[in-house]
């Protein structure tokens, strides 16, 4: 017979057991309510003409893009408000990394310590405690560690609220448009926000880093410690040693609250195309599963195109001006050149030809001289500049040597010496200069054409008199009829009245 206390304790645990279970159902409800949900949310980039179709993903928000160019390839509510959580520790450390040195000391205070949640990632500081600038990003990126992104902010900014505007500055410059950053560390907060394509952008200058980039790839934390050091593995499974090991994979940071949900950034590189991926709002291992469909696809279906390998012609504001071999002043050198390492991303299954350009000239940076951009169905695609031929130092014209020792030649060697002393095969004329060109033989046409007509129909005396040329004509046939009106008939008709009187008076005396 079961003593009554024990009923009561089993009916205890027995209603415990069930509420945990109607939780875990609940939750297990609502997580797949939302990845259907999600999945069901168009794909922006889907509805490009021309475009490869993208992959259904579990994220609410989603964004790929080429880092180079900063060409998106694939979007879907790339400018909605999300929680980023510990994603926002990319920008701490890109902060960190270009506003510090690796061997500064970073002191922990009580605040740092204190007023980060016990339940939230940590690596167990006191305060008074100091490691190096090196160690703290090692335990921002590894371990995700939220009382030293504050210790970072307090000892960068010089206080937390003012690395926040640093923060909110340096997002900016980047090409943020949607974000508002208020902790360093992404703990919950409804007014810290950013979006999948912020936190791209943001992206293009962590993953430049190659510093930031080894740190996220590094599989252990060691943090020296005065008892016992401390050591955690790095826990994001894209990495070499993780679950979802992703071959290509450059760097990466993941997030994750309650009210975020799982959020991932990475980067991924193959055959020269690198590729950044957000997703935002996803759920876990789905976040993994979506960042590796999302670089396949990129993979798969773009390339990228060197342009000054495809342009061979472009028309100036449609008024017939083409590249040629030899510049205007027949030098044989080129003026301006397309920049050599610009390039364009494409479809795989679009060409060159296929794409849209558009010349500007504002924003440009020393040594430019234009800007031209690409587009395909009125999507950007790339940028490539136009240089000053002074400024171009990929180009060398000077004459090859031929070797000492012919039989010590490497051909492949050599035909890559060949082409990169090989001057650019076309020119490009500015069309500033073209229309000054034009100005300015246009006003020298109308002048030499009002200085005919006044040479024509007028002469100019010495005295400043201006005669008509039709006036001197009509005085001098009128001069012709009337000798009296001619100073030569005059000298002659003279000569003659002479000779008369002498004949008279000869006469006379005979």
């Amino acid at each position: 017979m079961i003593h009554p206390k024990f009923k009561k304790i089993a009916a205890g645990l027995l209603a415990v057991s069930l509420l945990l279970s109607n939780s875990i159902c609940a939750k297990a409800d609502d997580r797949a309510d939302r990845i259907a949900e999600h999945q069901a949310m168009p794909i922006q980039s889907n509805e490009i003409a021309g475009w490869p179709a993208g992959p259904v993903v579990s994220a609410e928000s989603a964004i790929l893009i080429e880092a180079d160019s900063g060409t998106i390839l694939y979007s879907k509510n790339i400018h909605q408000h999300e929680y980023p959580a510990s994603t926002t520790k990319i920008l701490t450390a890109l902060l960190a990394y270009e506003n510090s040195s690796m061997n500064e000391t970073v002191t922990f205070s009580h605040d740092d310590v204190f007023k980060t949640p016990r339940n939230s990632n940590h690596i167990a500081m006191n305060p008074g405690d100091s490691l190096t600038m090196e160690q703290c990003l090692n335990a921002l990126l590894i371990r995700s560690a939220n009382e030293v992104a504050y210790a970072i902010a307090a000892h960068v900014g010089g206080s937390w609220d003012k690395f926040a505007e640093m923060m909110n500055d340096r997002a900016r410059e980047l090409g943020a448009v949607d974000s508002n950053f208020v902790n360093p560390n992404g703990l919950p907060d409804e007014n810290h926000v950013t979006s999948a394509y912020d936190l791209a952008m943001i992206g293009r200058a962590f993953f430049s880093c190659e510093t930031l980039c080894k740190i996220t790839m590094t599989p252990k934390l060691i943090i020296p410690k005065k008892k016992e050091d401390l050591i955690e593995w790095n826990q994001m499974a894209l990495i070499p040693t993780g679950k979802y090991a992703y071959e290509y994979l450059v760097g990466c940071k993941t997030g994750y609250t309650d009210s975020a949900h799982s959020a991932l950034v990475s980067c991924a590189e193959k055959n020269g195309l690198r590729l950044i991926c957000v997703v935002l709002n996803d759920e876990n291992p789905e976040h993994n599963e979506d960042t590796i469909a999302l670089f396949e696809y990129g993979f798969g279906n773009f390339e990228k195109i060197n342009v000054s390998q495809k342009e061979t012609k472009y028309d100036i504001d449609h008024i017939g001006f083409f590249y040629n071999n030899t510049d205007i002043f027949g030098t044989g050198q080129p003026i301006l050149s397309l920049n050599k390492e610009d390039c364009v991303i494409l479809p795989k299954s679009a060409s060159f030809s296929d794409l849209k350009s558009d010349i500007t000239y504002d924003g440009l940076e020393a040594g430019q001289a234009a800007l031209i951009t690409y587009t395909f169905h009125n999507v950007p695609v790339g940028t490539v500049s136009v240089n000053l031929a002074s400024h171009d130092q990929n180009y060398t014209f000077e004459r090859e040597e031929p070797s000492a020792s012919p039989d010590a030649q490497d051909n492949s060697k050599l035909q890559k010496t060949k082409e990169e002393k090989k001057a650019p095969s076309f020119i490009f004329i500015s069309p500033v200069l073209i229309k000054s060109i034009l100005a300015v033989l246009a006003a020298g046409a109308v002048l030499f054409a009002i200085f005919c007509y006044l040479r024509r129909n007028f002469q100019f005396s010495f005295g400043g008199v201006l005669r008509s040329s039709r006036f001197n004509s009509a005085h001098r046939q009128s001069s012709l009829r009337n000798p009296r009106h001619d100073h030569r008939a005059q000298i002659r008709e003279a000569k003659r009245r002479a000779r008369r009187r002498s004949s008279r008076k000869f006469n006379r005396k005979g």
